[in-house]
């Protein structure tokens, strides 16, 4: 009779159905519209190390210090949260390493100090003092009681003189309150595109006519950006439906689903000549 393993010791158990972090990673990229050329230079993540993340290959990154970082950069791009993508990472490689514990200081010897005898002779002066200064004060405001008596027996007080119309401040008018209508003095010579992120984050990009990156970066909610160019603005919405667009001081009437990714170019002009 030979001793082996059981069946039962083949059996396999449920893996944690959770994905990875490079898949998820990967996944959230994918979602947003954004490509890899894109994810790096919007967090300066060298483009190999951005293949190597998403494929769970963390030996790119030099250390679980740098990462870390890399994970925490590239999930605010991609619109996932960063803590549970760290405390997973943490999780499968061993968890933080413990801080080191400083080294206790040598402690020197507190020396007592002797107890002082109570310095009498100063304590009778500061006495004295005071005494006197309370006689003083007392007198100086009797003195000045009878003072404000004389002069009020010697006649009526002079009745103070009436404001004249003169003397009277203008009222100040408020300012008037700024309208939309306001956007609409812009330069005639450029052309000027403002976002505006109304009803959630939105990833956006915006370029200059000459390739110059504008920005590149997480629109938050209630936040808004102005560029302008003197020919052209490329613009790349990751979330399209969420940004209130204006170009030209003209608001925009164009519809965008939550989620649609628009790659959009304007230049001087009408929103239609852009």
């Amino acid at each position: 009779m030979s001793i082996g393993n059981s069946p039962e010791d083949d059996r396999t158990f449920p893996a944690d159905d959770r994905d990875s972090i490079g898949r998820a990673l990967q996944q959230a990229r994918i979602a947003a519209g954004l490509t890899v050329e894109e994810v790096s230079a919007s967090t300066r993540v060298r483009i190999p190390i951005v293949h190597a993340i998403e494929e769970d290959d963390f030996s790119r990154c030099g250390g679980d210090v740098y990462a870390r970082g890399h994970i925490r950069t590239l999930a605010r791009v991609v619109g996932l949260d960063p803590a549970a993508l760290i405390e997973q990472y943490d999780a499968e490689h061993g968890g933080r390493p413990a801080p080191t514990p400083a080294a206790p200081l040598f402690e020197a010897e507190r020396i007592r100090p002797e107890p002082r005898r109570p310095n009498w002779t100063a304590a009778m002066v500061a006495a004295i003092v005071a005494v006197v200064g309370f006689v003083g004060f007392t007198m100086f405001n009797g003195n000045e009681s009878g003072k404000g008596t004389t002069v009020a027996d010697g006649g009526p007080a002079p009745a103070p003189e009436k404001a004249t119309s003169a003397t009277k401040p203008k009222p100040v008018k408020p300012a008037p309150k700024p309208t939309e209508s306001a956007i609409a003095a812009v330069p005639q010579d450029k052309v000027t595109v403002k976002l505006s992120a109304i009803d959630d984050k939105s990833w956006i990009s915006a370029k200059a006519s000459d390739g110059k990156l504008l920005f590149d970066g997480l629109l938050l909610k209630g936040e808004s950006k102005t560029f302008q160019d003197g020919e052209r603005v490329d613009l790349v919405l990751g979330n399209a439906g969420a940004i209130e667009l204006y170009v030209n001081g003209k608001k925009l009437d164009d519809k965008f689903e939550s989620g649609q990714v628009e790659r959009l170019s304007y230049t001087k002009g009408d929103p239609e000549a852009g």
